[in-house]
């Protein structure tokens, strides 16, 4: 959004100063009914004035939609339906192999984990956790203050109720406004990583949370998976897990 505003700055500087008094007043002035803003209002009057051509907006437009590919995402007003909903069914299209837990499949079954995958008649029990990343210093709904992957801004991405004990892999997603990102870490791994704090709620045993961060996120880079290795990595950290047990 920063940049789409810095872009039409400079084309509002190019209007005569008559036009862009009269510009500045009606956007004060502006009342905003969806699909009806202040975007529309500034494109459409660049346009009438010829200050942009309908092929300058189209570019702006597709750059726009190039840096906000995953905005979408940050309108999920729910945090169950985007940790539930949208992270398990974005995972198992990129992994199809992956399917919901049932007692059929594995008799222990009751909840404890988020999706199973198959391999050579072993159950790989995977936990999945998603996070958006979006600026600590704004105050705003998360689509206005999501951030795009480069940005210099704080976030905090905080994984919460995570136990290690009931699953073998933990698939950590983590969405910016133009990106997706996963990493994908043992139990035991999540278990000893020193941003992994245990007892997020008084009682609840074996369950912690773990913050990524602006300024530790690198420190996971040995994690970060690339999307059409998901499962085989699944597979590694599950090897991982078990190898010296």
């Amino acid at each position: 959004m920063e940049i789409l505003k810095q872009k039409f700055d400079k084309l509002i500087k190019r209007l005569s100063l008559e036009n862009r008094r009269d510009l500045k007043t009606r956007l004060e002035n502006l009342v905003s009914v969806y699909p009806f803003n202040e975007y529309e209002f500034i494109i459409s009057t660049l346009l009438g004035l010829r200050k942009i051509t309908l092929d300058d907006y189209y570019q702006i437009r597709d750059e726009y939609l190039d840096r906000n590919m995953f905005l979408y995402i940050f309108e999920i007003s729910s945090p169950r339906t985007f940790g539930e909903q949208w992270a398990q069914g974005h995972l198992k299209e990129l992994v199809p192999k992956l399917k919901h837990p049932n007692k059929t499949i594995d008799p222990n079954y009751s909840g404890q984990y988020d999706l199973v995958l198959e391999i050579n008649q072993q159950l790989i029990r995977i936990e999945v956790k998603a996070s958006r990343a979006v600026n600590t210093d704004e105050d705003a709904p998360l689509y206005i203050k999501a951030l795009s992957y480069n940005s210099n801004k704080r976030f905090v991405m905080n994984f919460q109720q995570v136990k290690p004990n009931c699953c073998d892999v933990f698939v950590w997603i983590a969405v910016w406004r133009d990106q997706i990102r996963y990493w994908i870490l043992s139990s035991d791994e999540v278990k000893s990583n020193k941003y992994y704090s245990k007892g997020q709620h008084r009682g609840n045993q074996g369950e912690g949370q773990l913050h990524f961060k602006d300024d530790n996120i690198c420190e996971f880079d040995d994690f970060l998976v690339p999307s059409d290795k998901l499962q085989i990595k699944i597979i590694d950290a599950f090897k991982r897990q078990y190898r010296e047990k």
